[in-house]
């Protein structure tokens, strides 16, 4: 990123569009593979040698059955030498990189997070799988912004950071100009992970796909996938400027303050009283508000539905319950954790150490 040392890389100031592209351009040249080695042809064997202790004149010597060696390619060019025939393998040019980055217009303007996702997520070859995110999500009726594909994607291999509680100011909305330790972390973790995370994301995002939703489950997970990119802030509820235990945020939310936005905090049109069903503010209160014999088993789960995971899974108390999503169906959840607001598979951990969900439309009298 044009430092030469830590002293002078310059961690605070914003990322331009030329920097981008040229950080971009150099994942690409230390993630491209390397050049397919030359095929060995092995030589043709050499024609018999006539016996000199051989005298008879009526002797007839025959040439040899012609010999075939054929290397694969997806071009050949084939010679012939008296009746010994060799295919030669013709290799198929590799695809080198750019020589140099490229100038892009408006190189000194500022790039955004989403900006930086975007570019990061297409250089290491995801952008079909942002695509097959988004188009997914718009299948199933939901209102996703442009951003949606992209942040999944990002977000999924793992490019930001939870800035500890004292730092929430570092953290940066989509809109936000990145700024150049943002732009090297994520460029860090590519070099991480890319090389097994790549195809993992790819192979999920070939498989995605949503139910399609009653009328209220598409109002809440509107509100829900509108906020894809967010940023973790411990503490958070809100879309902008937020001042959480005496730490001020640019916007944010921890994991029961995403739920807390989607459902008490945002309005909809004839709710009745969906805004007061969930009452406390943290995970493990809201997990608690809702008798056993109303809770959600596993394998009744419906989108919208309110997911809580605990130490002990479903032999977790409220208590013990420290973590909240909401449930998109189909086995993907839709949460704000060390990602920021990110999609994730209802599978690993977060099967492990599910304990239970409840239903705030049906507690509303909403669930149709």
């Amino acid at each position: 990123m044009g430092a030469k040392t830590p002293a002078t890389f310059r961690p605070n100031a914003t990322l331009t569009n030329q920097a981008l592209a040229n950080l971009v351009f150099g994942l690409q040249q230390l993630l491209a593979p390397p050049p397919a080695p030359e095929p060995v042809v092995p030589p043709p064997p050499p024609a018999p040698t006539p016996d000199p202790t051989v005298t008879d004149t009526t002797q007839t010597t025959t040439d040899p059955a012609p010999v075939t060696t054929t290397v694969a390619s997806t071009t050949t060019a084939t010679t012939t030498t008296a009746a010994v025939t060799t295919t030669v393998a013709t290799p198929t040019p590799t695809p080198t990189p750019p020589a140099r980055p490229p100038k892009v217009p408006n190189g000194a303007a500022a790039a955004t997070m989403t900006m930086l996702d975007a570019e990061l997520v297409d250089g290491v070859g995801l952008s079909e799988a942002a695509t097959e995110f988004a188009s997914g999500a718009r299948a199933a009726g939901l209102d996703v912004p442009a951003r949606f594909g992209t942040e999944v994607a990002a977000r999924l291999l793992g490019l930001r950071i939870d800035h500890p509680a004292r730092e929430d100011a570092l953290e940066l909305l989509p809109d936000d100009a990145a700024t150049r330790a943002e732009a090297a972390y994520s460029a860090a973790q590519i070099l991480h992970a890319s090389g097994w995370l790549v195809p993992v994301v790819q192979t999920l995002a070939d498989s995605f796909s949503l139910p399609q939703y009653s009328p209220w489950q598409r109002r809440i997970l509107n509100a829900a996938v509108a906020r894809i990119g967010m940023p973790y802030v411990w503490g958070g509820t809100s879309d902008g400027p937020e001042i959480d235990f005496g730490v001020p945020a640019r916007g944010g939310y921890d994991c029961s303050g995403f739920v807390w936005r989607v459902y008490k905090l945002t309005a909809y049109p004839d709710e009745g009283t969906l805004a007061s069903v969930i009452r406390g503010r943290t995970t493990y209160v809201m997990s608690g508000e809702v008798p056993r014999s109303e809770l959600i088993d596993f394998a009744d789960l419906q989108p919208a539905d309110v997911l809580f995971f605990g130490a002990r899974g479903r032999r977790s108390s409220p208590s013990q319950v420290d973590h909240a999503a909401i449930y998109l169906g189909n086995g993907w959840l839709i949460q704000s954790s060390d990602q920021g607001v990110a999609l994730a598979r209802l599978d690993g951990w977060y099967r492990q150490k599910f304990a239970w969900a409840r239903r705030p439309l049906r507690e509303a009298g909403l669930a149709g």
